[in-house]
């Protein structure tokens, strides 16, 4: 059995092995980390899946008065730190934007050491900002620069699809992605159009580029001469995720829609037919 937790409202999803507890969507649990044990919200209960969890971590309970009080706390000192650093940015004249904070709390629910994410355009001399910071927390600072997808990932967001940003919610690990991805699946090369919210480029271009190359790599050509179930004609056309290409037949001209499997076995009877009849490549008047 599985079950996923978020340690903030739409934030990242976290898939655990629930043990021998059963919990419920909105259930507030108890999951190790390597600052202890900290309360999250269980956003998926828990159900049987098809994969080994042997690896997963397990939930340590559900969480009870005492651990919803300490959250509490801990997110008070967060809103506190959040404030008081971007009121220090502002002072310095910095060029900084604080993207997120996290606190480690200590002996009778004290601060032990408070995160500041943020992000800049450069480096940035950041140790009068520290010393200010840590004057006015009463406790020990550390400033961490985020990259832009790591900065998305910490913010959240909505995507142009209309969900959850990826990298906010299952997303892992960032996967390295192409401007080739965007040209295999004829997307249109307008940074405005395959840029996600962090301004590189989307993650989910290397969800279905598998397919595109696997099309790609075993469909006709576009110019190839075939047969199909209608006539012999040209390939005008390809159509990736009906897994079929589209024929201008010879007689009549007329353009008929064709299953890949239904051409790619005439292909090698016009080998070389490209060359005599037109071009190669592109598409066809």
């Amino acid at each position: 059995m599985l079950c996923a937790v978020s340690f903030a409202r739409h934030g990242r999803l976290y898939y655990l092995d629930p043990g021998g507890f059963t919990p419920r969507v909105g259930d507030r649990l108890l999951v190790s980390t390597d600052d202890g044990h900290e309360v999250a919200e269980c956003v998926w209960g828990a159900q049987w899946v098809d994969v080994d969890t042997d690896g997963f971590p397990v939930v340590v309970g559900i969480a009870e008065a005492a651990d919803l009080a300490r959250d509490d706390v801990r997110r008070r000192h967060k809103a506190r730190t959040r404030v008081a650093a971007k009121r220090l940015i502002r002072e310095h004249g910095l060029p900084m934007k604080v993207a997120g904070v996290d606190v480690l709390l200590g002996a009778d629910d004290v601060p032990a050491q408070s995160t500041v994410y943020f992000t800049a355009p450069h480096r940035v001399d950041f140790r009068s900002l520290v010393r200010d910071l840590a004057a006015t927390l009463k406790t020990r600072i550390d400033l961490r620069q985020l990259s832009a997808r790591d900065e998305a990932r910490v913010m959240g967001g909505i995507g142009s699809c209309g969900r959850d940003l990826c990298c906010a919610t299952f997303l892992r690990d960032f996967e390295p992605v192409s401007i080739r991805m965007a040209k295999d699946q004829d997307l249109p090369l307008n940074p405005m159009r395959i840029s996600g919210a962090c301004g590189r480029l989307m993650c989910c271009l290397k969800y279905e580029h598998p397919l595109y190359a696997d099309f790609l790599e075993t469909a006709p050509a576009v110019g190839d001469r075939v047969d199909t179930p209608e006539g012999a004609g040209r390939v005008v056309g390809r159509n990736v995720p009906s897994d079929s290409v589209v024929v201008r037949l010879d007689e009549g001209g007329r353009r008929c829609a064709c299953s890949k499997a239904d051409v790619c076995g005439s292909r090698s009877a016009y080998a070389g037919s490209r060359t005599a009849d037109g071009p190669v490549g592109g598409a066809l008047p």
